[in-house]
């Protein structure tokens, strides 16, 4: 079954290029990961640097299912930057770090193919 092509999951209404600049997506690379048995639903603590502009910042994610935590560290991945903390069980969560659902619903990190310089910004 394709996604991309689902009734059920239609493209979303058309935006403004300037609405998608307002998402300050970057790429970090995760530097540590933590088991997080407080959260409702199985996930990891992730710590990500985003470089020396940014930071190291904090996300919780709920990859537990095809991911392992030693296999995560040293990994690229993508988050949104620019939200608001949010509380997440016993943590604040100062980043949301995207993937795509795959036939499962387990999500699948989304991440470059090649290395770029960390807090790159997605265009």
């Amino acid at each position: 079954m394709h996604l991309e092509h689902d009734p059920a999951n239609p493209a979303a209404e058309t935006i403004a290029f300037d609405d998608f600049l307002k998402v300050d997506i970057r790429v970090g690379r995760i530097v540590a990961v933590e088991d997080f048995p407080e959260a409702r639903n199985p996930a990891f603590k992730l710590t990500i640097d985003f470089g020396p502009a940014i930071g190291h910042k904090r996300s919780s994610a709920q990859i537990t299912t095809l991911y392992d935590r030693e296999a995560l560290v040293g990994r690229l991945v993508a988050a949104v930057v620019n939200f608001p903390p949010r509380q997440i069980a016993n943590m604040m969560s100062d980043v949301l770090t995207v993937g795509f659902p795959d036939e499962d619903g387990n999500v699948v990190l989304f991440a470059p193919d090649r290395d770029v310089p960390l807090g790159a910004r997605l265009f």
